[in-house]
């Protein structure tokens, strides 16, 4: 078990409804700098995905990737669903973990 170590599952969108891509990272304010910067990703640099509306906390980086590997088989009517229980509004989550 890795102590102190928080890992991140997460969704960034390109707006409200828009095009969403799921992640995981170690360090997630870095990961999502990198994305609003358009460096993090080719594909959210294309489609200028770069808005945080979803995360979730995970202590192991095993469950963190088997999550993040679930959500990408999702559907998008689920990924949204997720996003609008905990995010209705689709509001930019970066600015409140800055």
């Amino acid at each position: 078990m890795h102590l102190n170590h928080q890992y991140f599952v997460y969704m960034l969108a390109s707006g409200l409804g828009g095009t969403l891509y799921v992640g995981v990272t170690n360090d997630l304010l870095g990961r999502v700098s990198l994305h609003r910067e358009g460096i993090a990703s080719q594909f959210t640099a294309k489609y200028d995905v770069h808005r945080l509306v979803y995360y979730e906390v995970h202590e192991e980086i095993e469950w963190a990737i088997k999550r993040e590997k679930q959500l990408k088989r999702w559907n998008r009517a689920w990924k949204i669903r997720l996003i609008e229980e905990q995010n209705p509004n689709w509001e930019d989550l970066f600015s409140k973990l800055v």
